[in-house]
């Protein structure tokens, strides 16, 4: 029954399979990380019950082939715990538009008076003036209010701070 197409073969030792088996049935785990106990326990070589083929894992679990594949391959390079963790991501997908430099010089103009003509500051006003200052080439104004909303900076009072409210006590 074993495959002779499989580059990474799968061996666990008794204990791993133990670990495995109550990862795999305890509910306390993540759907994920249950899901990959399972794929390297039916992949398990040296098991009466594993050695079975990629399809069928797949099948069976309802993952994708390349998916087992990648998990056996992650077990062999680095173990049971970088099969069934999830690894977190070096980078953001997306870099953000306002760093720590460009979201000070924000919090900055909400602290200056708005231009004349106008009492407060608008999220369309602070995204024409951030552009009019070469901070940003495009911006929208949910970006700037997400931004601002971090550090509980109030719009709509005519002298805007970014200084948290302080609580009244109550006696």
């Amino acid at each position: 029954m074993s495959n002779p197409n499989i580059k990474h073969k799968v061996y666990l030792t008794p204990a791993e399979r133990k670990d495995l088996t109550e990862q795999s049935r305890n509910g306390h785990a993540s759907a994920k990380r249950i899901i990959r106990a399972r794929v390297l326990l039916m992949a398990d070589q040296e098991h009466p019950e594993g050695r079975w083929k990629d399809a069928q894992i797949s099948e069976a679990l309802g993952v994708h082939i390349n998916t087992v594949a990648r998990i056996r391959k992650s077990f062999v390079k680095g173990g049971i715990e970088s099969a069934v963790t999830n690894r977190q991501r070096q980078t953001p997908p997306v870099e953000p538009i306002l760093d720590g430099e460009k979201h000070a010089h924000l919090v900055a103009i909400c602290c200056e008076n708005p231009p004349s003509g106008r009492v407060r500051w608008t999220l369309s006003l602070l995204v024409e003036e951030l552009k009019r200052r070469g901070l940003v080439v495009n911006i929208s104004r949910e970006t700037v209010r997400q931004s601002l909303k971090k550090t509980s900076c109030d719009l709509g009072k005519s002298s805007a701070t970014v200084f948290r409210k302080t609580m009244r006590r109550v006696s």
